[in-house]
C-alpha cells in the first residue's frame, strides 16, 4: 500500500554505516500529520486522502478554511496535500499519521520545491560552455546564435537566460538509514529539494531499486 507523509527539511550531515563507511544524510522532520479529509468516488469523483502539518493561527485562516478544520474536528493546519492511497478505508478524518509508517530501509520519493537562484545566464543555468577569455573574444559568457536563419524565429525550449530554481522535483528511490519515532526524525541517504525549513512530500518510491 502506498504510504505518504509530509515533512520538513532540517538540513544535512553525516553518520557512519554498519561497515564504518560514511553516507551522507538528510534530516527530515517527518510528521506528525493530521487526515483533514477523506475523498471517495462517490463524493468527489476520484479517491484520495488530504493530509495537513504545521501549524498557524486560527485568526489568521479564512472563513471556509475554517469550517473546514472544524468539520473534521482537526487542529487549524499551515499545509494541506492530498495523497494518492491503495485503501481509504484504512483512513479516517482526524487520524494521526506518524514517521512509524516508514522502516528502516525503505526507499521513498521525496518531493519539494528546489531553491530560488534568481535571474541566471545560459552557463549557471543550462551548464553551457563559455567563449574564449582572450581579450580579442567579445563573447566570453553571451548567449550564442538564437537560431537559424532559414525559420528566421526562435524555436520553443531554447536554452536561454532566465529564472533558475523554484521548481518542482522529485528525488526517487532514496533509501531510508534511521528513523526516530519519539522526535519525528528521519534520516534519509543523500540530498532532497529545496532550502532548510522547506516543505516536503516524502512517498514510498514507485519502484524501487
Amino acid at each position: 500500500m502506498p504510504k505518504a507523509l509530509l515533512g520538513k527539511k532540517l538540513g544535512m550531515t553525516q553518520v557512519f554505516n554498519p561497515d564504518g563507511k560514511i553516507v551522507p544524510v538528510t534530516v527530515v522532520s517527518a510528521g506528525p500529520c493530521v487526515v483533514t479529509q477523506v475523498k471517495t468516488d462517490a463524493n468527489d469523483g476520484y479517491e484520495a486522502v488530504q493530509i495537513g502539518i504545521g501549524s498557524v493561527k486560527p485568526i489568521n485562516i479564512n472563513k471556509p478554511m475554517a469550517g473546514h478544520f472544524r468539520k473534521a474536528n482537526v487542529r487549524v493546519c499551515r499545509y494541506l496535500r492530498e495523497i494518492a492511497v491503495g485503501n481509504i478505508a484504512d483512513y479516517q478524518s482526524g487520524q494521526e499519521i506518524k514517521v512509524d509508517i516508514f522502516s528502516v530501509g525503505d526507499f521513498i520519493d521525496v518531493s519539494g520545491v528546489s531553491k530560488g537562484k534568481g535571474f541566471a545566464g545560459s552557463i549557471k543555468r543550462w551548464n553551457k560552455s563559455r567563449g574564449p577569455m582572450g581579450h580579442g573574444s567579445k563573447s566570453h559568457r553571451r548567449p550564442a546564435s538564437a537560431g537559424a536563419k532559414g525559420p528566421a524565429r526562435v524555436f520553443k525550449g531554447k536554452h536561454s537566460p532566465g529564472r533558475m530554481g523554484g521548481e518542482n522535483v522529485t528525488i526517487q528511490n532514496l533509501e531510508i538509514i534511521k528513523i526516530d519515532v519519539e522526535r519525528n526524525l528521519m534520516l534519509v541517504k543523500g540530498a532532497v529539494p529545496g532550502p532548510k525549513e522547506g516543505l516536503l512530500l516524502i512517498q514510498s518510491a514507485v519502484k524501487s531499486i
